[in-house]
C-alpha cells in the first residue's frame, strides 16, 4: 500500500464517482479503478459498493476513509516539518551557558528567536564551561556561549557580543566612592575568583595579573559569578566580574570600571564545524543584533 492508493481512494470517496475522481486527480479512469481494486485486494474487503447507477462507501470503507485522511494529513505534516527543519525554522535547539552569560543579552535574544521561529523548541542548559565543551562534543547541545573558548579542531565559533570587566567592592571600601579603579588594586587587595581548575576565564585573569608584575592573593574560589558578588558583600575581598553581571542590583556592593581597561569578557558562540540549520538560523539573528550588543560598562 502506497500513499497514492490512499489519495485515489479519498478522491473517489469525496466524489462518489470514478469519472469525477479521475478528472480531479488528472488521471484516466481505468488506471484509477485498477488502483482501487488493488487496494481492496490488499485489504481483503470491498471499500465501495458499485452499481451501474451509483458508487457508495461500504461500512469498512467509511471507517477506512477516516484513517486514510488522518494518514495523509500526517504525511503532509511530516513533509512540512522536514522542510522547515532543513531550513532551520523548526526543530530543537539545545544551548549551553553559564549563569553569568544568561544575565546579559542572551535571554532577550532567545526570546526574540522564539517569537520569530515558533517551530523551534529552545532548551537552555546551565553548566560550567568545561561541561559545555563536553556536551557540545557529545552532541548533547548544539550551541554554547562562553568567554574563553578552547582551541578544539572539532569546534568553531565567533564573538557573540563584546563585554568589558569591572570590579565589585563592598560599599564601605575606601575606593567605593571613586569613578574607577586600576587593576593594580589587586597588588594589595584580596581577590575572590572563579575556580582556576574549571574556568579558563579565571586562568586568563590570573595570567594577566602575573604579566603585570604581581600575583593576586585569592581569598576564595567559587563556580558562579553570582557567588563572587555575594562574597564581596560579605567582606571576603574584591572580585573581577563581567560587565553585565555588574549591571545587576547588588545590595552592599559598588561596581566600578577599570581605568585603564583590563582584558575583556567577550562572549563567544561556539558550535560544531558542521552545524545544523537551526544553529545557522540563530546565528543569523545574533549577527543582525550584534551592533546593539556591543556596549561597554560605564561607571557612575
Amino acid at each position: 500500500m502506497e500513499l497514492r492508493h490512499l489519495r485515489y481512494f479519498t478522491a473517489v470517496a469525496d466524489h462518489l464517482s470514478f469519472t469525477a475522481a479521475a478528472n480531479a486527480l488528472g488521471v484516466s479512469q481505468p488506471p484509477l479503478s485498477q488502483q482501487i481494486r488493488d487496494l481492496e485486494l490488499e485489504i481483503g474487503v470491498n471499500l465501495f459498493e458499485r452499481t451501474s447507477r451509483r458508487v457508495a462507501l461500504t461500512a469498512a470503507g467509511e471507517d477506512f476513509l477516516r484513517n486514510a485522511r488522518a494518514i495523509l494529513v500526517q504525511a503532509a505534516d511530516a513533509v512540512d516539518r522536514a522542510r522547515t527543519i532543513g531550513t532551520g525554522t523548526a526543530g530543537i535547539l539545545n544551548i549551553g551557558m553559564t549563569s553569568s552569560v544568561l544575565v546579559g543579552p542572551l535571554g532577550s535574544l532567545i526570546r526574540a528567536f522564539e517569537e520569530r521561529h515558533r517551530g523551534v523548541d529552545v532548551r537552555i542548559h546551565e553548566m560550567s564551561p568545561g561541561d559545555q565543551i563536553a556536551a557540545l562534543k557529545a552532541h548533547r547541545t548544539d550551541l554554547s556561549f562562553l568567554r574563553s573558548p578552547p582551541d578544539d579542531p572539532d569546534l568553531t565559533g565567533e564573538v557573540a557580543w563584546r563585554e568589558g570587566l569591572c570590579v565589585a567592592l563592598p560599599v564601605g571600601h575606601p575606593r567605593a566612592s571613586g569613578r574607577s579603579v586600576p587593576v593594580e588594586i589587586f597588588r594589595t587587595e584580596r581577590l575572590i575568583s572563579l575556580r582556576l581548575d574549571s574556568s579558563r576565564f579565571a586562568e586568563e585573569i590570573h595570567r594577566a595579573c602575573v604579566a603585570r608584575g604581581f600575583t593576586p592573593v585569592i581569598s576564595q574560589q567559587v563556580r558562579e559569578a553570582s557567588s563572587l558578588v555575594s562574597l564581596v558583600a560579605a567582606g571576603f575581598g574584591l572580585a573581577i566580574i563581567p560587565e553585565f553581571v555588574g549591571r545587576l542590583n547588588h545590595p552592599g556592593v559598588v561596581v566600578l570600571p577599570f581605568d585603564p581597561p583590563f582584558l575583556s569578557a567577550d562572549v563567544h558562540a561556539l558550535h560544531h564545524r558542521r552545524k545544523s540549520p537551526v544553529v545557522d538560523t540563530f546565528l543569523t539573528l545574533l549577527r543582525a543584533e550584534a551592533a546593539g550588543l556591543a556596549t561597554r560598562f560605564q561607571g557612575g
